[in-house]
């Protein structure tokens, strides 16, 4: 009976039934979970953590990661909550975020297939391609827990790595120790107001970072400072969009951008030979992303 009592207890947190919720469709690891209901990491692991010890979820280690699950099946005293739940309106758009992150889960599952085939290792390509580039300086603007940081480290010169979230920073220092990369600068700087001397730097990288800052020319008005003449400029954003609950639950600043529009900045701030690269909408997401990349003017 106590344990009954301290399940139910547990259950009475709305954040605790949306994570049984995702996890009664899939299994999932902490890095989907965090991007599926919108808090932090530390949050999810405390979470889960509980979870775990009450016996309503169960972990799995594949590869290098660990995958969450329902623990609990229709035969358990406790499973008239979790079938509520289910029943429950998706307000918070749960489950279409689910569907669109598994649908990209069996697509790079598919693409990993593939590249297994002999001559087709995309480690073998990224590194023959690496090798052709000269060595770079470059600054990734926003880069959060690191995962593009260590993509371009691995063929960069040098990464400076920049983000206003000391929880994030940790994560991305992590990443690039496991990695065993050493040739990544982190950097806990507004990046409206950086500190990084002019005219360093070979290639500035700004991914879906503008939507969260108050002024998005000023990031971009560093980016340009902070390149040396000819050097480039990558913008990867969102187009206007209508899902305003992205602004409390991850804070959004801006609903997307015009891709226009953006390249009116850049022009303004003296970079040239701009290039937009519009994506397609992925499946039934409510998203599509842009791509500008620009020089700045010698």
């Amino acid at each position: 009976m106590l344990a009954l009592s301290q399940s139910f207890r547990a259950l009475g947190d709305p954040t605790r039934l949306r994570i049984l919720r995702l996890l009664a469709e899939a299994p999932l690891n902490v890095s989907e979970l965090v991007s599926l209901v919108g808090l932090a990491q530390p949050s999810i692991s405390h979470h889960l953590s509980r979870l775990r010890r009450l016996g309503l979820v169960r972990e799995e280690r594949q590869a290098s990661f660990t995958y969450y699950s329902l623990a609990l099946d229709p035969t358990d005293a406790r499973w008239p909550l979790i079938a509520l739940a289910r029943e429950e309106d998706d307000a918070k758009g749960d489950r279409a975020r689910l569907k669109d992150l598994l649908r990209e889960r069996e697509d790079r599952q598919a693409l990993n297939e593939k590249l297994l085939e002999p001559g087709q290792s995309w480690f073998l390509w990224a590194s023959a391609l690496a090798s052709l580039l000269p060595p770079l300086e470059v600054a990734d603007f926003g880069c959060g827990s690191g995962t593009l940081s260590v993509e371009i480290a691995r063929w960069a010169k040098q990464v400076i790595a920049i983000d206003q979230n000391r929880v994030a920073l940790d994560q991305a220092r992590q990443r690039a120790e496991a990695e065993g990369l050493e040739n990544i600068r982190f950097l806990r700087q507004d990046l409206q107001r950086l500190t990084l001397p002019d005219a360093q730097l070979d290639l500035v990288v700004v991914s879906q970072s503008l939507h969260h800052m108050q002024d998005p020319r000023a990031v971009l008005g560093e980016a340009f400072r902070i390149l040396k003449p000819g050097g480039r400029l990558i913008v990867l954003e969102l187009m206007p969009h209508a899902e305003t609950w992205v602004q409390d639950r991850l804070g959004h600043r801006h609903l997307g951008f015009e891709p226009g529009e953006l390249e009116k900045v850049l022009g303004a701030l003296g970079f040239v030979r701009v290039v937009r690269v519009t994506h397609d909408r992925l499946g039934g997401s409510p998203f599509r992303v842009f791509m500008l990349n620009g020089e700045k003017k010698v």
